[in-house]
């Protein structure tokens, strides 16, 4: 379909890549992965038609069709929600109301709610503009996507949409994403660039880690071999350069190193790199404690009733949906802001905060090694070069003015600075968004071995995979841990509701006219048995999901699976849709 031919790029006197070649076909979802840097958003761009390489070619269909999403873009201020999205279908023949269910589908399904469709663009953040940008492309329904960072600004709901769209709708997709569970859940192919060239692997891409850490131990023991060779060569060379009855053999050895071609080993994994919070005196056994905690803006509620305890050495995360209240709760527990109920902060208790906004803290007048070279103690003084590649701040860009620095850049610098602060309990507000794969597992780690508490808010489900202890789901103005009542009791009151409904109908109903119309009789019979079939489909639909989610829940009871609270949640979602499919069949 796309044909990517002796493709080399040429920034400086390194190459970002050269010659490299491969074929997207028709159905193939890549992750394009690679260390930052490495030309991924480049190679998206030049593939999009929006970037020329220095040499070679993209060859593609003249009536193919690209959508691209940038990692940042401009966004009219012009025109409503509804009006925007409506863009996507110029130029296509489609009748008015299928127009309006995929906007619909698309718009509710990438987390906006109906009473956002009439508001101007002007009034949404830049992370909701881009899932109106992220809308328009996928009604478009392009032959194939380009997506550069897809899920930065999507929380936990639309992220599994948007999973499920792109398996069931998509054509060809080809993406770059620092989420690990996202791309494993949808590609089956990884194009990974590095050393200026690519390597083509048709798996997932927790194969594809496994295929390449292999790969890495051989190129090392090639290494090694041409390494001996080419030393044996040299020491040859210098013990008989001078006698003249082997100056045959030497020119011979001398042509043999000539000839060699250097093997080169792919960069190095940071996740090697060993990260030790420093040692903090000892917290109370329950550093956090909620008792009917309640947080509204004006007649806005966010949340109410809460209680939760958190133990010492506990790592637990907060998830749910943007807007249900999970950095608003951490904000309380900050005392940030005031709230009804009580919270109590434990004895001892030396808190590490990072969020979005601690960024703008920093120095911008000192260097990025400074900053960390200032807060660095014991042993990591000696790593700290290695502690701020780990974090993608490697080479020149270390010795960059914090000023210079993007929001991004600021935001993992802080992290780092956060990282060698000696803390008990750890609170954490979207800590993955700017970071790579790498520079996660480094985090990771790090959090595994720190010995004290840990509250994380994060959509990032690979990350809190085997990380967190506990998951406090945020929903419907409510926290809780993810088992919750079964919604039979709430059908069971909807039937009741309904048969009562029926009563007072029949009760009021006029004595029918002995010559109604046949016809007329027959066609309500038979739509009324179609409505009946329809409610009882749903129903078991019902209760099939209520069944599943009991299974989850036990399950869950047992272990903190990431997988186990993503069914969860995507089943938790389903049985609400198949809820409000069955009120309104009632």
């Amino acid at each position: 379909m796309v044909s990517i031919e002796n493709l080399s790029v040429e920034f400086s006197a390194k190459p970002l890549f050269q010659e490299i070649g491969f074929v997207i076909n028709s159905r193939d979802r890549i992750a394009l992965v690679g260390k930052n840097g490495a030309g991924k958003s480049t190679l998206l761009k030049i593939i999009a038609g929006l970037q020329q390489p220095t040499s070679g070619v993209v060859a593609r269909p003249r009536e193919l069709t690209v959508g691209y999403l940038p990692q940042v873009m401009e966004v009219s201020d012009t025109r409503t929600l509804e009006e925007e999205t409506a863009l996507a279908f110029r130029g296509m023949n489609v009748e008015e109301w299928t127009m309006k269910a995929e906007m619909d589908k698309t718009l509710i399904g990438l987390g906006f709610r109906r009473e956002d469709f009439a508001r101007p663009t002007s009034e949404f953040s830049g992370g909701w503009r881009m899932r109106i940008e992220l809308a328009k492309i996928l009604l478009q329904k392009p032959d194939l996507l380009l997506l550069d960072e897809p899920t930065n600004h999507l929380d936990i709901g639309s992220i599994q949409w948007l999973e499920q769209f792109i398996q069931n709708s998509a054509k060809a997709v080809m993406l770059v994403s620092h989420d690990r569970a996202f791309i494993n859940n949808i590609t089956n192919r990884t194009i990974e660039i590095t050393c200026g060239r690519i390597n083509d692997y048709k798996v997932k891409y927790d194969e594809y880690v496994k295929l390449r850490d292999e790969r890495r131990e051989q190129q090392i023991r090639a290494y090694e071999n041409q390494q001996k060779e080419i030393a044996d060569i040299k020491d040859f060379v210098e013990r008989f350069r001078y006698k003249p009855t082997k100056s045959n053999q030497v020119q011979s050895r001398l042509k043999q190193l000539e000839k060699i071609v250097p093997i080169e080993i792919d960069e190095v994994d940071t996740k090697l790199l060993r990260l030790k919070f420093p040692p903090c005196q000892r917290s109370g056994d329950y550093p956090v404690i909620c008792d009917e905690v309640a947080k509204a803006y004006g007649s806005h509620q966010i949340f109410q009733h809460v209680n939760l305890t958190i133990k010492r050495g506990e790592k637990v995360a907060f998830m749910g949906n943007n807007g249900e209240g999970k950095s608003t709760l951490v904000k309380c527990i900050m005392g940030e802001i005031p709230f009804d109920g009580h919270l109590k902060i434990g004895h001892n208790v030396q808190i590490g905060y990072f969020a979005q906004n601690q960024a703008q803290l920093l120095d911008g007048n000192i260097t990025v090694f400074d900053t960390i070279d200032r807060v660095a103690t014991g042993d990591m003084r000696t790593k700290v070069r290695d502690l701020l590649g780990a974090f993608m701040f490697g080479g020149e860009e270390s010795d960059k003015f914090v000023k210079v620095l993007s929001g991004g850049e600021r935001s993992r610098l802080a992290m780092i600075q956060l990282l060698l602060q000696p803390v008990n309990l750890l609170i954490l507000d979207e800590p993955t968004n700017h970071l790579d794969m790498q520079s996660k597992d480094v985090l990771k780690n790090a959090i595994r071995e720190f010995d004290g508490t840990a509250i994380i808010v994060s959509h990032d489900r690979a990350f809190l995979d085997g990380l967190v202890d506990k998951v406090y789901m945020f929903k419907d103005q409510k926290v809780f841990e993810p088992i919750e009542k079964s919604s039979i009791s709430l059908r069971q009151e909807k039937k009741a509701e309904n048969v009562e409904r029926q009563k007072a109908v029949k009760a009021e109903a006029p004595v029918a006219d002995s010559k109604q119309n046949y016809e007329q009789q027959k066609a309500e019979a038979k739509a009324k048995a179609k409505a009946e079939k329809a409610l009882k489909a749903c129903e078991e639909k019902v209760e099939r999901l209520e069944n599943e989610i009991a299974e989850v829940e036990a399950s869950l009871t047992e272990k903190n699976d990431m997988q186990l609270v993503e069914r969860y949640a995507q089943l938790q979602q389903q049985l609400d849709e198949a809820m409000n499919e069955w009120e309104k069949l009632l």
